[in-house]
C-alpha cells in the first residue's frame, strides 16, 4: 500500500507514521501537514527512510491534495488532520469548521474524483469518542451502535465530518471506515492536553489547574495502541474484513477521573498536593466517556497492549528527558493561550 497520512506531524499522526513504516505491506508513507501550533516536524526529525516523504500543506488545498494523490500513486489515506482541543473550540469554532468539516469534504471530493476516473482509494477517517456525548455513572460503554449526540463545538464538527464520510460512502460507493478512540496519552503530546500539561507543571513546581470538581471520567488508551489500531483498520478495510461505511471503536477499559490522573502524576514527579488548583469548569463539560472495543477485537484482532502503569510512567519519563522538545513547542501563541485559560 501507498499511504497518505494527513496531520502526520501531530501527536497521534507521528506515532502512526512510525507504525506504518514498520509494516512490510506499506511501501510508501506520505505525510501532509499544515504544521499549525500542535504539528511539529521534530516529532519525526529522526526518520531516515526513503519510503517516507513530508509535504507541507493544508487538506483544504484541493489542488495540492489531488496532485499528491496522483504523483505519489496513493491508494490509501489515514485522515488524522484536525483541530482537536475542546477548549479552543469554545474560544472560536471557526477553525474547527474549516478544518474538521470542510477539510474532510475536500478530501472526500478528491477521493470521489479519483474513484470516478477508475482509481479506488481507501479512506480511514479518524474521529473521536466525543461524538457520542456523555455517559452517566452507571451507563454501559459506548458501542459503534450508540447514537451520536455531540455536546460541544469540537465534537459537533467531528460528528458532522463523520456524517459526511458515511454519506459519501453510501452515495458514491467510496471505500471508507470511521474510527473513534477514547482519550490518548503518550510521548510528544502537545501540552494543552491534561496529562502533558499536568506533568510539565508538576515537574516545574507550577499550579495544577483542575476543572470543576475533577470527577470527570475518561477512558485512557496509549497512543501506540491507537496507532496500531489505525493500521489494522486500514488493512481490514482493504482486505474486506471491514465493510465500507463501518465504524470501529478503540478503548482500553481504563476509566479514571481527572483528579485521579493528577494525583498519579504528583506521585510520579514528587510534586506537592498543594500545587492543585481548582478552576471554573469548562462550559458543557461531558461527565464520562467509556469506549467498548469488542468489535475491534472481533473484526481486526485489536485490543490494548500497553498497561496504564507502564504507559503513564514512561510518558512522564519522556517529558522529563526531552526538555529540548518541550522548549521548542512553547511558543508565544501557546503561552498566551495557557494564560488566557488558567489566568497566568
Amino acid at each position: 500500500m501507498r499511504v497518505l497520512l494527513t496531520g502526520g506531524s501531530g501527536f497521534i499522526g507521528s506515532h502512526t507514521v512510525r507504525m506504518a513504516l514498520k509494516e512490510p505491506g506499506i511501501s510508501r508513507v506520505v505525510n501532509l501537514d499544515k504544521l499549525t501550533y500542535s504539528g511539529n516536524l521534530e516529532n519525526l526529525c529522526d526518520i531516515e527512510d526513503e519510503r517516507y516523504r513530508f509535504i507541507h500543506g493544508s487538506i483544504n488545498d484541493s489542488e495540492l491534495l489531488a496532485e499528491t494523490l496522483g504523483n505519489e500513486e496513493i491508494d490509501s489515506i489515514i485522515h488524522l488532520a484536525a483541530e482537536s482541543h475542546v477548549d479552543r473550540s469554545i474560544d472560536s469554532v471557526e477553525p474547527f469548521v474549516k478544518t474538521n468539516i470542510d477539510g474532510t469534504r475536500v478530501i472526500l471530493e478528491c477521493v470521489k474524483d479519483f474513484f470516478n476516473s477508475g482509481k479506488d482509494i481507501s479512506l480511514i477517517h479518524v474521529s473521536t469518542d466525543e461524538v457520542y456525548g456523555s455517559l452517566g455513572p452507571d451507563d454501559l460503554a459506548f458501542t459503534e451502535e450508540t447514537p451520536i449526540s455531540p455536546r460541544n463545538p469540537y465534537a459537533a464538527t467531528k460528528a458532522a465530518s463523520d456524517m459526511l464520510v458515511q454519506a459519501f460512502s453510501n452515495t458514491f460507493g467510496l471505500k471508507v471506515a470511521i474510527t473513534r478512540c477514547s482519550n490518548n496519552y503518550g510521548p510528544n503530546q502537545f501540552p494543552e492536553k491534561l496529562i502533558p500539561l499536568m506533568a510539565l507543571n508538576a515537574m516545574e513546581g507550577k499550579g495544577l489547574p483542575i476543572y470543576g470538581d475533577g470527577q470527570q471520567i475518561r477512558d485512557w488508551v496509549h497512543v501506540n495502541d491507537h496507532a496500531r489500531g489505525l493500521i489494522l483498520t486500514l488493512f481490514g478495510l482493504n482486505n474486506g474484513k471491514i465493510k465500507p461505511g463501518e465504524v470501529i471503536n478503540f478503548g482500553a477499559d481504563n476509566e479514571k477521573t481527572n483528579l485521579e490522573i493528577v494525583h498519579e502524576i504528583i506521585d510520579l514527579t514528587d510534586a506537592k498536593l498543594e500545587q492543585i488548583e481548582y478552576v471554573r469548569d469548562r462550559p458543557g463539560h461531558d461527565r464520562r466517556y467509556s469506549m467498548g472495543f469488542e468489535k475491534a477485537k472481533r473484526v481486526i484482532g485489536w485490543e490494548p497492549e500497553v498497561s496504564w502503569n507502564m504507559g503513564i510512567s514512561n510518558t512522564i519519563s519522556w517529558y522529563r528527558e526531552n526538555e529540548e522538545w518541550v522548549n521548542s513547542i512553547r511558543t508565544g501563541e501557546y503561552l498566551n493561550w495557557i494564560n488566557r485559560q488558567y489566568g497566568g
